[in-house]
Protein backbone atom coordinates (compact mmCIF):
# COMPACT_ATOMS: atom_id res chain seq x y z
CA UNK A 1 0.00 0.00 0.00
CA UNK A 2 1.44 3.38 -1.07
CA UNK A 3 2.64 5.43 2.27
CA UNK A 4 1.03 8.81 3.64
CA UNK A 5 2.76 11.49 4.53
CA UNK A 6 1.88 12.87 8.26
CA UNK A 7 2.84 16.77 8.30
CA UNK A 8 2.25 18.73 11.73
CA UNK A 9 2.59 22.92 11.50
CA UNK A 10 2.85 24.14 15.06
CA UNK A 11 1.39 27.36 15.59
CA UNK A 12 3.55 30.68 15.15
CA UNK A 13 5.55 30.94 18.52
CA UNK A 14 4.44 28.02 19.63
CA UNK A 15 7.28 25.59 21.34
CA UNK A 16 5.18 22.40 21.74
CA UNK A 17 5.70 20.83 18.38
CA UNK A 18 8.77 18.33 19.16
CA UNK A 19 6.81 16.54 21.79
CA UNK A 20 3.80 16.46 19.60
CA UNK A 21 5.92 15.33 16.94
CA UNK A 22 7.50 12.55 19.38
CA UNK A 23 3.73 11.33 20.09
CA UNK A 24 2.90 10.79 16.29
CA UNK A 25 5.94 8.93 15.61
CA UNK A 26 5.27 6.56 18.52
CA UNK A 27 1.16 5.94 17.67
CA UNK A 28 1.91 5.58 14.09
CA UNK A 29 5.70 3.78 13.47
CA UNK A 30 6.71 5.87 10.38
CA UNK A 31 8.63 4.96 7.70
CA UNK A 32 10.49 8.24 7.50
CA UNK A 33 10.46 11.14 9.07
CA UNK A 34 11.64 14.58 8.01
CA UNK A 35 11.98 18.14 9.64
CA UNK A 36 10.35 20.98 6.71
CA UNK A 37 11.50 23.34 9.27
CA UNK A 38 12.92 22.89 13.27
CA UNK A 39 10.46 23.14 15.46
CA UNK A 40 7.97 24.21 13.26
CA UNK A 41 6.61 21.68 10.42
CA UNK A 42 7.65 17.94 10.35
CA UNK A 43 6.62 15.25 8.25
CA UNK A 44 5.90 11.58 9.15
CA UNK A 45 5.80 8.73 5.80
CA UNK A 46 2.94 6.52 7.57
CA UNK A 47 1.28 3.16 5.47
CA UNK A 48 -2.13 2.47 5.82
CA UNK A 49 -6.12 3.67 4.88
CA UNK A 50 -6.59 7.20 4.35
CA UNK A 51 -9.50 7.96 5.97
CA UNK A 52 -8.48 5.76 9.03
CA UNK A 53 -5.38 7.86 9.22
CA UNK A 54 -6.99 11.36 9.06
CA UNK A 55 -9.18 10.37 11.75
CA UNK A 56 -6.75 8.76 14.03
CA UNK A 57 -4.53 11.55 13.59
CA UNK A 58 -7.41 14.29 14.61
CA UNK A 59 -8.43 12.45 17.71
CA UNK A 60 -4.57 12.65 18.66
CA UNK A 61 -3.70 16.20 17.86
CA UNK A 62 -7.37 17.08 19.24
CA UNK A 63 -6.32 20.06 21.42
CA UNK A 64 -2.99 20.71 20.45
CA UNK A 65 -1.88 24.03 19.26
CA UNK A 66 -1.03 22.40 15.74
CA UNK A 67 -2.35 21.68 12.65
CA UNK A 68 -2.51 18.31 10.68
CA UNK A 69 -2.63 17.18 6.93
CA UNK A 70 -2.72 13.33 6.11
CA UNK A 71 -2.64 13.06 2.12
CA UNK A 72 -1.08 10.56 0.02
CA UNK A 73 2.55 10.88 -0.39
CA UNK A 74 2.76 11.13 -4.37
CA UNK A 75 1.90 13.74 -5.73
CA UNK A 76 1.74 16.38 -2.69
CA UNK A 77 3.38 19.35 -4.72
CA UNK A 78 0.76 20.57 -6.77
CA UNK A 79 0.62 22.37 -9.90
CA UNK A 80 -2.69 24.78 -9.23
CA UNK A 81 -3.58 27.03 -6.73
CA UNK A 82 -7.06 28.76 -6.43
CA UNK A 83 -8.12 30.64 -3.58
CA UNK A 84 -10.44 32.64 -1.84
CA UNK A 85 -9.76 36.23 -1.36
CA UNK A 86 -12.24 38.09 1.37
CA UNK A 87 -10.87 36.24 4.90
CA UNK A 88 -8.86 34.10 3.24
CA UNK A 89 -6.04 35.55 1.16
CA UNK A 90 -6.36 38.98 3.30
CA UNK A 91 -8.21 39.56 6.74
CA UNK A 92 -11.26 41.38 5.52
CA UNK A 93 -14.07 41.02 3.88
CA UNK A 94 -14.35 43.87 1.04
CA UNK A 95 -17.82 44.96 1.13
CA UNK A 96 -18.07 45.00 5.67
CA UNK A 97 -15.42 47.67 5.44
CA UNK A 98 -17.19 49.35 2.12
CA UNK A 99 -20.66 49.35 4.13
CA UNK A 100 -18.54 51.00 7.28
CA UNK A 101 -18.54 54.23 5.03
CA UNK A 102 -22.04 54.23 4.79
CA UNK A 103 -22.40 53.64 8.31
CA UNK A 104 -23.84 50.14 8.10
CA UNK A 105 -20.83 47.77 8.81
CA UNK A 106 -22.95 45.81 11.46
CA UNK A 107 -26.07 44.81 9.43
CA UNK A 108 -24.28 44.14 6.53
CA UNK A 109 -21.45 42.02 8.31
CA UNK A 110 -24.28 40.37 9.56
CA UNK A 111 -25.63 39.00 6.81
CA UNK A 112 -22.16 38.23 5.52
CA UNK A 113 -21.46 36.33 8.35
CA UNK A 114 -24.84 34.00 7.59
CA UNK A 115 -23.95 33.57 4.05
CA UNK A 116 -20.58 32.65 4.41
CA UNK A 117 -21.94 29.80 6.83
CA UNK A 118 -24.34 28.58 4.09
CA UNK A 119 -27.44 29.76 6.24
CA UNK A 120 -28.64 32.38 2.98
CA UNK A 121 -28.53 32.01 -0.54
CA UNK A 122 -25.41 33.96 -1.71
CA UNK A 123 -26.27 35.37 -4.77
CA UNK A 124 -29.11 37.04 -2.92
CA UNK A 125 -27.28 37.69 0.01
CA UNK A 126 -24.98 39.45 -2.03
CA UNK A 127 -27.83 41.54 -4.03
CA UNK A 128 -29.27 43.17 -0.72
CA UNK A 129 -25.87 43.77 0.72
CA UNK A 130 -24.78 45.64 -2.80
CA UNK A 131 -27.98 47.12 -2.61
CA UNK A 132 -27.34 48.87 0.50
CA UNK A 133 -24.35 50.62 -0.67
CA UNK A 134 -26.36 52.90 -4.06
CA UNK A 135 -24.87 55.94 -3.85
CA UNK A 136 -21.61 55.05 -2.07
CA UNK A 137 -18.40 56.98 -4.01
CA UNK A 138 -16.22 54.76 -6.06
CA UNK A 139 -13.35 56.25 -4.29
CA UNK A 140 -14.35 54.72 -1.06
CA UNK A 141 -12.86 51.55 -3.09
CA UNK A 142 -9.69 52.65 -3.16
CA UNK A 143 -9.62 54.36 0.28
CA UNK A 144 -10.55 50.69 1.67
CA UNK A 145 -8.10 48.40 -0.13
CA UNK A 146 -5.20 51.44 1.51
CA UNK A 147 -6.48 52.22 4.54
CA UNK A 148 -8.33 48.89 5.54
CA UNK A 149 -6.87 45.67 4.00
CA UNK A 150 -4.28 44.07 5.31
CA UNK A 151 -2.92 40.65 3.35
CA UNK A 152 -3.38 37.25 5.67
CA UNK A 153 0.60 36.45 6.78
CA UNK A 154 2.02 34.14 4.40
CA UNK A 155 0.12 34.57 1.60
CA UNK A 156 3.02 36.29 -0.78
CA UNK A 157 5.50 33.08 0.27
CA UNK A 158 3.10 30.70 -0.72
CA UNK A 159 1.55 32.26 -4.10
CA UNK A 160 5.45 33.00 -4.79
CA UNK A 161 6.85 29.74 -3.64
CA UNK A 162 4.16 27.41 -5.98
CA UNK A 163 4.87 30.26 -8.89
CA UNK A 164 8.63 29.67 -8.70
CA UNK A 165 8.27 25.82 -8.90
CA UNK A 166 5.84 26.10 -11.71
CA UNK A 167 2.33 25.98 -10.40
CA UNK A 168 -0.65 28.27 -12.04
CA UNK A 169 -2.14 30.53 -9.31
CA UNK A 170 -5.46 31.78 -9.32
CA UNK A 171 -7.85 34.41 -6.94
CA UNK A 172 -11.19 33.68 -6.89
CA UNK A 173 -13.29 35.67 -5.51
CA UNK A 174 -17.47 36.17 -4.57
CA UNK A 175 -16.32 39.64 -3.91
CA UNK A 176 -15.81 42.51 -6.52
CA UNK A 177 -12.97 43.16 -9.56
CA UNK A 178 -12.29 46.30 -8.27
CA UNK A 179 -10.63 44.27 -5.49
CA UNK A 180 -9.51 41.20 -6.76
CA UNK A 181 -7.79 42.93 -9.18
CA UNK A 182 -5.41 45.33 -7.08
CA UNK A 183 -4.84 42.52 -4.67
CA UNK A 184 -4.35 39.84 -7.02
CA UNK A 185 -1.52 42.04 -8.00
CA UNK A 186 -0.53 42.77 -4.60
CA UNK A 187 -0.15 39.30 -3.61
CA UNK A 188 1.38 38.12 -7.13
CA UNK A 189 -1.46 36.05 -8.22
CA UNK A 190 -1.28 34.89 -12.56
CA UNK A 191 -4.84 35.99 -12.85
CA UNK A 192 -8.25 37.23 -10.61
CA UNK A 193 -11.62 36.78 -10.83
CA UNK A 194 -14.52 38.25 -9.05
CA UNK A 195 -17.84 39.90 -9.16
CA UNK A 196 -18.72 43.71 -10.60
CA UNK A 197 -19.82 46.65 -8.93
CA UNK A 198 -22.32 48.73 -11.31
CA UNK A 199 -21.19 52.01 -11.49
CA UNK A 200 -22.36 55.04 -12.54
CA UNK A 201 -21.67 58.90 -12.56
CA UNK A 202 -18.90 57.90 -10.01
CA UNK A 203 -21.42 56.59 -7.53
CA UNK A 204 -22.02 52.67 -6.79
CA UNK A 205 -25.76 52.13 -8.17
CA UNK A 206 -26.67 49.35 -5.48
CA UNK A 207 -26.60 46.62 -8.12
CA UNK A 208 -23.73 43.88 -9.01
CA UNK A 209 -23.59 42.52 -12.69
CA UNK A 210 -25.18 39.51 -13.63
CA UNK A 211 -24.13 36.37 -13.70
CA UNK A 212 -23.10 36.17 -10.07
CA UNK A 213 -20.03 34.48 -9.02
CA UNK A 214 -21.35 32.15 -6.47
CA UNK A 215 -20.13 28.38 -5.14
CA UNK A 216 -20.89 26.71 -8.44
CA UNK A 217 -18.82 29.71 -10.40
CA UNK A 218 -15.71 28.88 -8.02
CA UNK A 219 -15.63 25.51 -9.14
CA UNK A 220 -16.56 25.90 -12.32
CA UNK A 221 -13.23 28.34 -12.32
CA UNK A 222 -11.18 25.72 -11.20
CA UNK A 223 -12.41 23.33 -14.03
CA UNK A 224 -11.59 25.55 -16.72
CA UNK A 225 -8.25 25.87 -15.25
CA UNK A 226 -7.38 22.04 -15.50
CA UNK A 227 -8.66 21.89 -19.14
CA UNK A 228 -6.72 25.07 -20.14
CA UNK A 229 -3.53 24.08 -18.41
CA UNK A 230 -4.13 19.83 -19.30
CA UNK A 231 -4.03 19.41 -15.50
CA UNK A 232 -6.02 16.72 -12.93
CA UNK A 233 -7.92 17.92 -9.90
CA UNK A 234 -5.78 15.68 -7.91
CA UNK A 235 -2.76 18.12 -9.39
CA UNK A 236 -4.99 21.53 -8.14
CA UNK A 237 -4.78 22.97 -3.88
CA UNK A 238 -7.93 24.60 -3.31
CA UNK A 239 -8.69 26.91 0.08
CA UNK A 240 -11.22 29.30 1.40
CA UNK A 241 -13.00 30.16 4.66
CA UNK A 242 -16.54 29.70 4.05
CA UNK A 243 -19.87 27.78 2.17
CA UNK A 244 -19.15 29.87 -0.86
CA UNK A 245 -16.08 27.83 -1.56
CA UNK A 246 -17.05 24.24 -0.76
CA UNK A 247 -17.34 22.93 -3.90
CA UNK A 248 -14.03 24.33 -5.15
CA UNK A 249 -12.15 22.78 -2.05
CA UNK A 250 -14.20 19.33 -2.20
CA UNK A 251 -13.17 18.74 -5.76
CA UNK A 252 -9.53 19.97 -5.45
CA UNK A 253 -7.00 17.37 -4.67
CA UNK A 254 -6.10 18.73 -1.54
CA UNK A 255 -8.95 21.37 -0.38
CA UNK A 256 -8.02 23.75 2.64
CA UNK A 257 -10.23 24.80 4.87
CA UNK A 258 -8.50 28.46 6.44
CA UNK A 259 -9.50 29.29 9.43
CA UNK A 260 -12.94 28.63 8.44
CA UNK A 261 -16.82 28.20 9.33
CA UNK A 262 -18.21 24.90 10.62
CA UNK A 263 -19.48 23.74 6.96
CA UNK A 264 -16.29 24.38 5.16
CA UNK A 265 -14.25 22.42 7.70
CA UNK A 266 -15.71 19.70 8.10
CA UNK A 267 -15.35 18.91 4.56
CA UNK A 268 -11.86 19.85 3.80
CA UNK A 269 -9.12 17.65 3.69
CA UNK A 270 -7.20 19.70 5.47
CA UNK A 271 -8.31 22.55 8.17
CA UNK A 272 -6.02 25.25 9.13
CA UNK A 273 -6.80 27.00 12.50
CA UNK A 274 -3.43 27.46 14.32
CA UNK A 275 -1.04 28.57 11.30
CA UNK A 276 -0.97 31.17 8.72
CA UNK A 277 -0.85 30.25 4.88
CA UNK A 278 2.71 29.24 4.89
CA UNK A 279 0.90 25.75 6.10
CA UNK A 280 -0.50 24.71 2.89
CA UNK A 281 3.18 25.08 1.85
CA UNK A 282 4.59 22.85 4.39
CA UNK A 283 1.45 20.26 3.58
CA UNK A 284 3.03 20.04 0.07
CA UNK A 285 6.03 19.20 1.53
CA UNK A 286 7.95 22.71 0.91
CA UNK A 287 10.98 23.36 3.10
CA UNK A 288 10.97 26.84 5.12
CA UNK A 289 14.09 27.45 3.14
CA UNK A 290 12.58 26.60 0.22
CA UNK A 291 9.86 29.17 0.49
CA UNK A 292 10.24 32.38 -1.63
CA UNK A 293 10.49 36.08 0.18
CA UNK A 294 6.91 37.30 0.43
Amino acid sequence: MPDCVLTLIARPGEPALPALAERFADEFAPTAVAWLSPGEAFDLYVPGDLGDLRLRATALAAGAPADIAVQPAAGRRKRLFIADMDSTMIGQECIDELADFAGLKAKVADITERAMRGELDFPSALRERVGLLAGLPEETIGRVIVERITLTPGGRELVGTMRANGARTILVSGGFTAFTDRIAGMIGFDESHGNRLEIAAGRLTGRVAEPILGREAKLAALEDALARFGLVAEEALATGDGANDLLMVQRAGLGVAYHAKPALAAAADMRVDHGDLTALLFAQGYRRDEFATG
